[in-house]
C-alpha cells in the first residue's frame, strides 16, 4: 500500500560480493527472495553509498572513487536489475522494482556490512533511490547528493512539450511490455547511440571499458526489461508514495546538495533547488560545465563537492 513500509528482513535477502584494494570480502549467500545485489566497496573512513542510473552500472563511479579512497569507505552497488545484480521477475503493480524496494536492497545491504549510518550520492534513477531511501530511513541517510535530477513527481507535473521532446524515453520506456523491449532489443547499439552519444559531450564521455558494459547490458533481454520496469514503476507506484508523502506533509531532514549540468534538460527545464526545497528543509547546489553524466564527464569536480559536503 502507498506510504506503508515493508520490513526488509521479511522480504529481501542478498548475496554480497565485494572487491576492494585493502581487503577482499568472500561471497555471502541468504536465500529468501532471490536477490543478490553484487558491489565493490573500497577505500577507509566514513562510508559513502554511491548510487548509478540508467542504463549503466556501478563503473560510472571508477573515476571518482580514485580521488576519494583515501578519505572514505565507498560502497558502489549495482541496482536490482542493473549490472552484475539479479533482475527479479516483474509484477502487476511494478512494486519488484519500485524505488521503495531498491532502497530496502540498500538498508539491507548496508545491515550486512555493519554499517549504521552513511552518506549517500545518487545520479539520475540511482538519485531517484536515493531520495526515497533517505526518506523511508531519515536516521540512516545522514546526507545526501543528487546529481541532475528534481523530484520525479515535479517533473511529470511539469511536464512540457520541450521537456517531453527531450526526454522522450520517460514515455517510451514505461509504455507496456513488450513493446519497448521488442523495438530497443530489434536495434540495441542503435538505441544506446542516439540516447547516450548525442547528448553533450558525445562519445568521448565514457570509458571503452564502461561503454562496452552499458551496450552488453542493453543487449540481454532480461536486463532490458528491469530497466523499463525501473520506469514502470516510477510512472505508477513511485508516484503514489511521492503523493503519500506530501499528503503528509513528510520532507527530507538530511542536509541536501543537488547538482546538474548546464548542458542538460533539468538546466533547461527545471529550477533544481527550488524544486528540492519543495520535498526537502535544507536544499544547496549548482550547475556544473556539464551535459547528463556528471560522473564521467567531470569527475574530479564532483569528487571536490563530494569532499566538501560530506566532510
Amino acid at each position: 500500500m502507498a506510504g506503508q513500509r515493508p520490513n526488509w528482513r521479511d522480504t529481501l535477502s542478498i548475496k554480497h560480493y565485494v572487491e576492494s584494494e585493502e581487503h577482499v570480502m568472500p561471497e555471502q549467500n541468504k536465500v529468501v527472495n532471490e536477490v543478490e545485489l553484487f558491489y565493490q566497496m573500497k577505500g577507509t573512513g566514513p562510508a559513502l553509498l554511491l548510487l548509478h542510473g540508467f542504463p549503466q552500472n556501478r563503473s560510472i563511479w571508477r573515476r571518482v572513487c580514485e580521488q576519494l579512497s583515501d578519505t572514505y569507505t565507498l560502497v558502489m552497488p549495482d541496482l536490482r536489475g542493473y549490472g552484475s545484480s539479479p533482475k527479479p521477475a516483474s509484477d502487476p503493480h511494478h512494486q519488484n522494482y519500485s524505488k521503495r524496494q531498491m532502497a530496502l536492497d540498500l538498508i539491507a545491504l548496508m545491515d550486512r556490512l555493519g554499517i549504521e549510518q552513511f552518506g549517500v550520492v545518487g545520479h539520475d534513477r540511482g538519485g531517484r533511490v536515493a531520495h526515497r531511501l533517505a526518506a523511508d530511513f531519515p536516521t540512516r541517510v545522514q546526507r545526501l547528493m543528487l546529481l541532475d535530477i528534481s523530484p520525479t513527481l515535479k517533473m511529470y507535473e511539469q511536464t512540457d512539450m520541450r521537456f517531453a521532446l527531450g526526454y522522450w524515453h520517460w514515455f517510451f520506456l514505461v509504455q507496456p511490455a513488450p513493446l519497448p523491449e521488442q523495438l530497443i532489443g530489434a536495434d540495441p547499439q542503435g538505441f544506446m547511440e542516439a540516447f547516450m552519444l548525442k547528448r553533450h559531450g558525445g562519445r568521448a564521455v565514457f570509458e571503452p571499458e564502461n561503454w562496452a558494459q552499458y551496450l552488453e547490458a542493453i543487449k540481454d533481454p532480461a536486463c532490458l526489461h528491469a530497466m523499463c520496469e525501473d520506469y514502470r514503476a516510477s510512472v505508477t507506484i513511485d508516484l503514489e508514495h511521492d503523493r503519500a508523502d506530501r499528503a503528509k506533509g513528510t520532507r527530507l531532514s538530511q542536509p541536501l546538495r543537488v547538482l546538474w549540468g548546464q548542458h542538460g534538460m533539468i538546466e533547461r527545464c527545471f529550477d533544481p533547488i527550488n524544486d528540492w526545497l519543495e520535498v526537502a528543509q535544507s536544499v544547496s547546489g549548482r550547475a556544473l560545465d556539464t551535459g547528463h553524466y556528471l560522473p564521467e564527464e567531470q569527475p574530479q569536480e564532483v569528487a571536490q563537492e563530494i569532499r566538501q559536503f560530506f566532510k
